[in-house]
């Protein structure tokens, strides 16, 4: 057996017999929750509420509730399209508890990101801004396909007829 397998296969040992409240290093939240650890550290420069234990040589530890944020963001920007402004807008308005319960999945986000909004209107007021870009998405969706059924219909004259 390869020494590198044995190493992977030690180090994967390791990882599943790490107790769940147990602290994670910055290497074991990128691989869990499969984002770069540069981003890692960038997420905790736009949302203060991220706050890894950092040891000597300003080595990262995430606790479990890190850890659930830190998925709950995952999810608010990467699942549901929240700009980092609108996912700080939710942190903001429905708290930290709730952007875990979003990462562990028991929550959704409904809140529209900031894109969606004109400045200055209130959030409850973005659902029709919502709606009006899906219904210019599906008109154009509907165009599309419009086009490519009379581009089926020309390529069909097209065709030889089967040679026998």
């Amino acid at each position: 057996m390869p020494l590198a397998a044995v190493t992977e296969d030690v180090e994967g040992a390791a990882r599943a017999e790490k107790a769940p409240d147990a602290f994670r290093t910055i290497k074991e939240v990128s691989d869990h929750l499969d984002v770069p650890q540069h981003v890692l550290r960038f997420w905790e420069t736009r949302f203060s509420q991220i706050r890894p234990v950092k040891r000597a040589g300003g080595r990262r530890y995430y606790r479990p509730a890190d850890v659930d944020l830190l998925r709950g963001v995952r999810q608010l920007l990467h699942g549901q399209g929240y700009t980092i402004r609108g996912a700080q807008r939710v942190l903001r308005e429905h708290g930290v508890r709730f952007v875990q319960a979003v990462g562990r999945g028991e929550a959704a986000a409904d809140a529209p990101s900031p894109l969606e909004t004109e400045p200055g209107q209130d959030s409850s007021a973005g659902e029709p801004a919502r709606n009006a870009v899906a219904d210019t998405g599906r008109a154009a969706l509907a165009a599309a396909l419009a086009d490519l059924r009379a581009c089926r219909v020309v390529l069909a004259s097209l065709r030889l007829p089967p040679e026998e």
